[in-house]
């Protein structure tokens, strides 16, 4: 792999440059001395709920709410608010700090953009963080979204921008930026990653994350690959768990002092799931996720205290 590094220390520069085949157990060394630096032993858990699954006319080769795709994914419209609140008081109740209303589809039509107003409103008014994911928004409705106290918007760019017209033709890398950008306008606070393990190369790895870097994003979301059965990416081998990890690390040497979020994909991690910390990873996404189980929030309070760390919750 070549890939010049520049305006990074020297040091941490050389790792990332031999990312793919630098000694594991070094780079995780490294990874968690930053982890602890800059984030201590508290790790913040997410939640989110699939506010509105299936519909969507986008082609993203991972995705099993594509319409273009026969996956058996659930297909429903928005649902009403009183679930959403309900699933985010229990959220809380299990020491979760933000909750995120996310839709499928390009973006909310402009009545259902009303209705997860409200929705962010009445999170908030609970007491846990409004975040929301809606796919491509413009300036004044995210403006709108932020004077109805919607914290965070997530928009993952999913890959490089390079590797992006591999895994999506029906909108653009740049389309993402937009939006992004918009956020951030609008004043409002930004996460962002994607899906690793669908083909990419190292060096689109390291693309992405130097976007985002650059970009200033708060929270990185990191997915391993879930093939989904009927959907483009199906038949892909998931990732070794000793690439992800490395893959994780990545992320936390490049971007030392954001939230490094592991998301969906965890269990391919197998016996190496409590390696996420070591890794670099401050943050995680706890219960479900979109269309595929998760673990349990209790459960994964029991995994934080175990390795010796801390919720950093609403409270702490």
């Amino acid at each position: 792999m070549t890939y010049k590094i520049q305006n990074y220390h020297e040091y941490y520069g050389d790792l990332i440059e031999d990312i793919d085949r630098c000694d594991i157990y070094f780079l995780l060394f490294q990874a968690n001395l930053l982890r602890r630096k800059n984030k201590s032993d508290k790790i913040e858990l997410c939640a989110i709920i699939n506010a509105k699954s299936g519909f969507c006319p986008e082609d993203c080769k991972f995705c099993a709410q594509s319409s273009r795709y026969s996956t058996g994914a659930p297909v429903y419209p928005l649902i009403e608010k009183n679930i959403i609140i309900e699933k985010a008081l229990e959220a809380k109740k299990h020491r979760v700090k933000r909750f995120s209303v996310v839709i499928s589809g390009k973006k909310p039509q402009k009545e259902e953009l009303k209705k997860i107003a409200s929705y962010v409103e009445d999170i908030r008014k609970a007491g846990i963080h409004p975040c929301a994911s809606l796919g491509l928004l413009d300036y004044d409705e995210l403006c709108y979204l932020r004077d109805k106290g919607l914290e965070r918007l997530h928009c993952n760019i999913e890959t490089s921008e390079k590797f992006f017209s591999q895994i999506c033709t029906t909108h653009k890398f740049s389309d993402k930026v937009k939006t992004l950008e918009n956020a951030k306008k609008a004043g409002i606070s930004v996460c962002s990653g994607g899906i690793l393990g669908m083909g990419e190369s190292w060096t689109d790895r390291v693309d992405m994350a130097y976007f985002l870097k650059k970009s200033d994003i708060d929270s990185i979301p990191i997915n391993f690959l879930t093939p989904v059965e009927g959907t483009p990416l199906g038949n892909k081998k998931p990732l070794d768990p000793m690439e992800a990890l490395r893959v994780i690390a990545l992320f936390r040497l490049i971007l030392p002092d954001k939230d490094i979020r592991i998301c969906g994909g965890r269990p391919l991690l197998g016996e190496f799931a409590s390696w996420i910390f070591i890794a670099g990873a401050n943050a995680l996404m706890t219960g479900n996720y979109l269309t595929t189980r998760g673990r349990h929030y209790s459960d994964d309070l029991k995994f934080i205290e175990v390795h010796g760390l801390k919720v950093d919750d609403l409270v702490s």
